[in-house]
C-alpha cells in the first residue's frame, strides 16, 4: 500500500492499511478492499504484543480460522495493489 502511495507521489505514513487506502484517489476503487484492510488493521497490535490482552498471550485469543482469514485478507490486499499498479502503468505507457 505504501509503495502504491509513494508511486503516486502521495504521503504514506502509519500502519493502518484502511487509513492508507483513504489517501488513494477514488477512481482506483479502493472501497473494494476496505473490509479486508480493516480485518488486517485489527490484527496489528494485539497479535504482536504479549501484554495487549488482560491475561494470557495472543495465541490464547486467536484461532487457526482467524489466521486463515487474515492471510486471505492480506493476499486480497496485495493482489488489489498489484492490479492497481498494473492498471496505472498501462495508463502511463
Amino acid at each position: 500500500m505504501k509503495a502504491l502511495l509513494h508511486g503516486l507521489g502521495l504521503s504514506a505514513y502509519g500502519h493502518s492499511i484502511s487509513a492508507l487506502l483513504e489517501r488513494l484517489p477514488e477512481d482506483l476503487g479502493a472501497q473494494k478492499i476496505v473490509q479486508e484492510a480493516k480485518r488486517l488493521d485489527k490484527c496489528y497490535i494485539p497479535t504482536r504484543y504479549p501484554n495487549a490482552w488482560p491475561q494470557g498471550t495472543p495465541e490464547d485469543y486467536y484461532t487457526e480460522e482467524d489466521a486463515k482469514e487474515a492471510v486471505g485478507s492480506a493476499e486480497d490486499v496485495v493482489g488489489w495493489v498489484t492490479a492497481s499498479w498494473r492498471f496505472l502503468k498501462k495508463e502511463e505507457g
